[in-house]
């Protein structure tokens, strides 16, 4: 399959790698040597990062974030739980994915999957904490993001 990498990927360009229903973000790109342990997998951390990566992406195009922005919130990371489901191994394309299913007033809920070859290889879910700058107090989460959480990814409100 040829599919474009570091580009946000269409429903129909998910569908083709194996990715069903399509998720609000998901890019692609390709297993480097350099992410590889002494096994010749992909080292486990590298996962975070993709996940991370993709992460950070998401929460710009939401709008929940501006780094360059000295009054923008911090968003942290409160708790996560990743499952490694197969090995990555090198030119392996993949597709990493990221959606919110749920949201209080500060925080949200992420899942993110990992994909090659159109299996499933790793997922990622996390929860999400919006802070002030100064990390002083919780940060609302805006209206926008709030119908965008909603509309997009389809997510609930939690309680």
């Amino acid at each position: 399959m040829n599919i474009p990498y570091h580009t946000p990927l269409s429903p129909d360009l998910q569908a083709q790698a194996g990715i069903t229903p399509g998720q609000p973000l998901a890019m692609a790109d390709q297993v480097r040597f350099s992410e590889l342990d002494s096994l010749n997998h992909v080292n486990n951390a590298v996962y975070m990062a993709w996940f991370e990566r993709l992460r950070i992406r998401y929460v710009q195009d939401w709008g929940l974030a501006d780094f360059h922005s000295a009054s923008a919130p911090r968003i942290v990371i409160r708790s996560g739980n990743i499952h490694y489901l197969r090995e990555m191994l090198m030119d392996e394309d993949y597709v990493v994915t990221c959606g919110c299913s749920g949201f209080r007033n500060t925080s949200f809920t992420v899942n993110q999957q990992l994909w090659s070859g159109g299996t499933l290889r790793a997922t990622f879910d996390c929860v999400l904490v919006l802070l002030e700058p100064d990390a002083s107090a919780r940060r609302a989460i805006s209206d926008a993001v709030r119908d965008r959480f909603t509309m997009i990814d389809k997510a609930l409100p939690q309680s």
